[in-house]
């Protein structure tokens, strides 16, 4: 007799089945009693027996494994959410994390970075690549928009920046948090190959990072106090959260909040003093118009 778990998993994918064009996918719409796909052409395109797909939407076939019930999802072309749904109905937990490699969010998620003015924030990759930040960021921590993309990368930065190793409070601690933290990202998104890669490079640039990293310590970078010692604000201490993106498990969000008002009014004067020197240098930069009458 089919758990409740069973029978949901079945509706589901039933429900999904349903939704699918057979005449856009190849398939003959000859003689159809209902909308959809046939049982037997979803199996085909997963891939499995007929039979045990039918079992899975009966109620009767027991949990899949991980491999089968990822084709049956793109069998039937289930969004991201849809298949993290199917996980849960399989086995209660969502799939582990896919890393996708792609450095571009949408710009409603740069508009939640902007609304932040006195907050430094960034978006980072699995291998902690920056793809996007606030002009708080780009003021007290670093300017990423005046580095090549390739060295956008907080490790990076870390280890192969002489300006930033001077004003971390406390390089060393920091260092070794940093590359704990990195590792147990990597691990959960499972950025083997790209990894492997940066790690190496990593390696030879620096032989702290190779230290560092032979140790296989392991740390949560959730939430926290980061201390610096910037050349204009002086010693600063900023909260930092990180928060994960929708639909988006290779990203995170990481926002790092003034530990106190006068903190943020003097980041809040830093800001607007540099925006307002950028205009100036961009008004000078402009040809002037010449009146034909001088000429």
């Amino acid at each position: 007799m089919p758990n409740d778990s069973e029978k949901a998993l079945g509706s589901f994918l039933r429900d999904r089945r349903g939704r699918l064009d057979a005449a856009a996918l190849g398939f003959d719409v000859g003689r159809r009693r209902t909308p959809g796909l046939r049982r037997e052409e979803v199996a085909q395109r997963a891939n499995i027996s007929p039979t045990w797909y039918t079992w899975l939407e009966q109620g009767r076939g027991g949990a899949p494994s991980k491999t089968v019930l990822d084709r049956i999802a793109a069998g039937l072309m289930l969004t991201e959410p849809e298949r993290e749904h199917l996980f849960l109905l399989a086995f209660g937990h969502p799939p582990e994390p896919r890393y996708k490699g792609s450095d571009e969010i949408t710009p409603r998620l740069q508009r939640v970075l902007d609304g932040m003015p006195t907050h430094p924030a960034i978006v980072r990759t699995a291998t902690w690549d920056v793809v996007a930040w606030n002009k708080a960021a780009a003021t007290v921590m670093t300017d990423y928009g005046t580095l090549p993309r390739q060295q956008r990368n907080i490790l990076r930065i870390m280890f192969c920046d002489a300006r930033v190793r001077a004003v971390q409070d406390d390089w060393q601690s920091v260092a070794r948090f940093v590359v704990a933290a990195f590792r147990a990202d990597v691990a959960r998104v499972g950025a083997s190959a790209e990894t492997a890669r940066l790690v190496e490079q990593l390696s030879l640039a620096s032989a702290e990072f190779a230290e560092l990293w032979r140790s296989n310590d392991i740390a949560s970078h959730h939430e926290g106090l980061k201390r610096l010692r910037h050349p204009e604000l002086g010693l600063i201490e900023l909260g930092y959260s990180t928060f994960s993106v929708d639909g988006r498990p290779d990203l995170s969000m990481m926002v790092y909040t003034p530990a106190n008002d006068e903190i943020d009014q003097r980041i809040a004067s830093l800001v607007t003093a540099r925006e307002r020197s950028k205009e100036n240098r961009e008004v000078a930069a402009k040809p002037r118009m010449v009146s034909s009458k001088a000429v």
